[in-house]
């Protein structure tokens, strides 16, 4: 019986070939689905053997830590060198798509809460 391992949804590709590159130094016989185009079915990892499984979660758990220090740790560094934008930073310099991107969430809060919310 398959056993799956991760999801392949919204994952950059660079997280994938990591995750494959893992899988395969650590000699894990896997497969892969790949994830629909209209996001319909997931795509992902799996495994048939559930020793392996056991064994590929434990790697991926892992490497999802190490990679969640490397990435907050790039986000400070480029935070700290002034590469990410604030709120108060992008209304400045472009406020009208910053205006009309409020204005569309504003609406489709509306349409989505207006039968709700009328007495």
């Amino acid at each position: 019986m398959p056993h799956f391992l991760m999801n392949l949804r919204h994952v950059p590709d660079d997280e994938a070939d990591e995750v494959r590159a893992l899988l395969e130094t650590h000699r894990i016989n896997y497969y892969e689905t790949p994830p629909s185009r209209w996001g319909i079915s997931m795509g992902g990892f799996w495994v048939h053997e559930a020793d392996e499984a056991e064994r590929a979660r434990g790697l991926l758990a892992s490497y999802q830590r190490e990679r969640a220090h490397a990435q907050r740790a790039d986000y400070e560094r480029r935070r700290a060198a002034g590469d990410v934008l604030s709120f108060r930073q992008r209304l400045a310099r472009r406020p009208v798509t910053v205006l009309a991107v409020l204005l569309a969430v504003a609406l489709i809060l509306g349409l989505a809460l207006g039968p709700f919310l009328s007495w």
